[in-house]
């Protein structure tokens, strides 16, 4: 009997027929699956996680407001920093004497021609020129160069105040907030006073004083500036005060008080911290606020004096001399332009970190 004939006559198991039809199948899927779950990573594994400092900058960076205001004072700070490294033709208080000289005949009767000369010495009120680009003032000093100079006093001046003025909130607030009771009521009061008084009243009478005891015309507006803060500090300390109340009563301040911390490491080290975006913002608006103050001094004959320059005094000569209002705009209008500037690029800025620190933000 062949082996054809043997096959035929052997029994056919269907299931073994079916077994061996359906392990390679079988094998097939189980080493995709295999291959698939090495190459896929678990879903966490994919997202990024985005820091709250980067969160913020991205927030910041897509308001156009606050891009705006940001380009604004960068020119401002190069213009006033790096100008004077960069035109160095003339300096804040150099004069120009090469004034016009003017020549006049006059015909005598003995049929000679008399020639007056006559030499004005200081080039005042010059136009815009290639000698000076922004011209001159009453004084025959070129504008261009006061104004890059004055930008540095105003900004200055306006930085070192805000300063001073958020230092003292920060630690009367702190002090407030954090201890109550007695010294709450005692600061708070201050606080009332503090703002009751007139602040430009005040400062022209405090002026008054410090002109009569002859103060050095280099240190007067300093010092009348760091005087405005000793009187400017109630809001911030207010700002300060309201959040601390909250925080203070917070489980990581039970946590603190529980390890034995000291009180200005409470205060400095873990209350002060967390109201850290709200002073920012307080800080960036006032600083708006402050170039104003300045300008206001100068412009009353309270700040700094000539022949020093700052913007509110460029602007001051308007007030003595209508002929210049109405007849010499580069002399005062480039001045009050650039305060403009400074004062919408700071509240620009503020209003973008006030957004952007927002919690409640989402986009």
């Amino acid at each position: 009997m062949d082996e054809k004939e043997l096959e035929k006559m052997s029994p056919v198991n269907e299931d073994e027929i079916a077994e061996e039809k359906t392990e390679p199948a079988m094998g097939n899927v189980s080493e995709a699956a295999e291959t698939v779950a090495d190459t896929e990573k678990p879903l966490d594994k994919n997202l990024k996680l985005m820091s709250p400092t980067r969160m913020v900058l991205r927030r910041f960076f897509r308001s156009k407001l606050s891009i705006a205001g940001l380009i604004m004072l960068i020119a401002l700070f190069a213009f006033s920093w790096l100008g004077p490294v960069v035109y160095r033709r003339w300096g804040e208080t150099e004069t120009d004497y090469t004034g016009a000289t003017d020549y006049s005949a006059i015909e005598m009767t003995d049929g000679y021609v008399q020639i007056i000369v006559t030499d004005n010495g200081i080039n005042m009120l010059a136009k815009p020129s290639g000698d000076h680009i922004l011209g001159t003032d009453e004084q025959g000093m070129d504008i261009f160069t006061r104004l890059m100079y004055g930008g540095r006093l105003s900004l200055t001046i306006s930085f070192l105040a805000v300063f001073l003025t958020s230092a003292l909130g920060i630690i009367m607030g702190g002090i407030s907030g954090y201890y109550g009771g007695v010294v709450d009521n005692v600061i708070m009061r201050i606080c009332d006073v503090l703002m009751c008084l007139p602040t430009l009243p005040l400062m022209l009478i405090i002026g008054t004083v410090l002109d009569a005891n002859h103060v050095p015309t280099q240190y007067y507006i300093y010092l009348l500036m760091g005087i405005l803060s000793l009187f400017s500090w109630p809001g911030m300390a207010r700002l300060v005060r309201g959040q601390i109340l909250f925080l203070r009563e917070q489980e990581y301040m039970v946590a603190a008080e529980a390890m034995g911390y000291s009180t200005p490491r409470k205060i400095f080290k873990h209350l002060i911290p967390n109201i850290l975006p709200q002073i920012l913002v307080s800080m960036t608006l006032s600083l708006g606020s402050m170039i104003l103050y300045e300008s206001t001094l100068s412009y009353l004959n309270l700040g700094v004096r000539i022949p020093y320059a700052s913007w509110g005094t460029m602007v001051e000569v308007i007030s003595r001399r209508s002929d210049i209002l109405q007849n010499h705009f580069n002399v005062w209008g480039p001045s009050g332009i650039c305060i403009i500037i400074a004062v919408l690029g700071f509240n620009f800025i503020g209003d973008g970190l006030r957004d952007a620190l927002d919690p409640k933000q989402r986009r």
